[in-house]
């Protein structure tokens, strides 16, 4: 069987240069937080954000929604911050909304979701800062 790495982290300029809707989910309302930088940083470039967490009402002024199930309209990037091993049912519900993405943040890896969003059709980054990428983009 092929080794899971081999089959994520690809077309990352491709995901994106074309995706523009982002649910961030475990996102923070603390400033000091990563999951709220990134959220203001891809607000501020124009992305669509919905925030995600059921503990939370709004952050940086957008509604926050409870579950991707919630979130309005298609989904398009589902941005994890959350740890590895609640990365599982967060997939699963990326995968009943139609998302294209799963894109585990920096630091969180979770072979066995990836697998799952892999074999559902879903292109799949891991252990990657999406704030980095896009600006080593330039995007």
């Amino acid at each position: 069987m092929q080794d899971i790495w081999q089959k994520v982290n690809k077309d990352i300029d491709q995901i994106l240069q074309n995706y523009r809707r982002v649910a961030v989910v475990g996102v923070s309302d603390k400033p000091y937080r990563p999951s709220y930088d990134i959220t203001r940083y891809l607000l501020n470039r124009g992305f669509t954000v919905f925030p995600v967490n059921p503990k939370l009402e709004k952050v940086l002024d957008a509604p926050c929604y409870p579950s991707l199930k919630a979130v309005p309209g298609p989904i398009e990037i589902v941005n994890i911050f959350r740890r590895p091993e609640f990365v599982l049912p967060i997939v699963e519900e990326a995968i009943e909304v139609g998302a294209r993405v799963i894109w585990m943040q920096l630091g969180v890896a979770n072979e066995e979701a990836a697998r799952l969003a892999l074999d559902a059709g879903l292109q799949v980054v891991m252990d990657a800062c999406i704030k980095v990428e896009l600006a080593y983009r330039g995007i």
